[in-house]
């Protein structure tokens, strides 16, 4: 039988890409991370890497290995899942990676109801970009991811997966101004061309989607502000410097600060949603913290007053 140890190790590296990252991760060497790989093709009996460069790729039967991995590693989730569901008290400790505006809205009260209903549940928040956390959560370093999808720039779907809606945001054109309307005409990103734009850095899924929907209202924008920050963009905003696309999860379900305006049809919302692996979904510490926040989510978009 295969060392399972080994294994993930293997698996570790198909995700990570490099020995060294494997190692980082794992609070290993390097050296001994090839060591057990080495051990590993020992067993198996036939080479598991190859090289590419100053890399190495993994060969045709080292990614069988992996598949088979990674029903093993499933099916122990579950089973930790059954495990948990039959103690009468939730505890261990759930790690969750969220995108800024996710995390300052639905995170914090999310945290208060798991508090109060699992106290001894303990519970790891890091702020992390979907496009760095889905690969995480595949390489087990989250248990839960809470992403977002811009309209028309679907996200990768990596395999096993689980995905579970949480909201649908609204985005809109905010200009610096009296916010006397929440929501004001519909209006086209092309009447904005000549002022100074401030969006997320190259490379997000929010920079791909807001540059699309300039470039497609025929113009390319001035785009003199990059920050992940979005209440770098409110302020920016505020104070007369830039315009910006902004979603209504930056208010907390506070009025609006600046004057926002619709944007055209199908660009009106951008879609947040949960993730987790396959095989923990059952687990009674991932449904806990998917009710509250869900729950976090209707309260922030529930009408005044409701």
């Amino acid at each position: 039988m295969y060392d399972l140890h080994r294994l993930r190790l293997l698996r570790e590296l198909k995700h990570r890409g490099t020995l060294a990252a494997v190692a980082a991760a794992l609070s290993y060497s390097p050296s001994s991370v090839s060591q057990q790989l080495s051990l590993l093709e020992a067993e198996v009996g036939v080479p598991l890497l190859e090289p590419v460069g100053r890399r190495v790729r993994l060969t045709t039967q080292a990614e069988i290995l992996v598949a088979h991995t990674e029903a093993v590693l499933e099916r122990l989730e579950r089973a930790e899942a059954d495990i948990a569901t039959s103690l009468t008290e939730l505890t261990g400790t759930l790690r969750i990676a969220s995108f800024q505006t996710a995390a300052l809205a639905l995170v914090p009260p999310a945290l208060t109801m798991l508090r109060d209903l699992h106290p001894a549940l303990r519970v790891h928040v890091t702020q992390m970009p979907p496009e760095a956390a889905l690969p995480a959560l595949q390489a087990r370093d989250f248990d839960l991811v809470i992403a977002e999808e811009y309209p028309g720039n679907p996200n990768p779907r990596p395999a096993g997966l689980e995905q579970e809606d949480l909201l649908d945001d609204p985005l809109h054109l905010a200009t610096p101004g009296p916010a006397d309307e929440k929501y004001g005409p519909t209006a086209s990103p092309r009447s904005l061309a000549g002022h100074p734009w401030v969006m997320e850095p190259e490379g997000t899924a929010a920079r791909h989607w807001a540059m699309t929907l300039c470039r497609n209202a025929g113009f390319e924008p001035d785009v003199r502000f990059e920050t992940t920050d979005l209440l770098i963009h409110l302020r920016l905003v505020e104070l007369g410097h830039a315009v910006a696309l902004l979603p209504d999860l930056v208010w907390n379900g506070k009025p609006p600060t600046v004057a926002l305006r619709r944007l055209p049809a199908g660009q009106r919302s951008r879609r947040v949603f949960t993730a987790v692996r396959q095989g923990r979904s059952r687990h009674p510490g991932i449904k806990a913290c998917r009710r509250a926040l869900r729950q976090a989510a209707a309260d922030v978009t529930a009408p005044a007053g409701a």
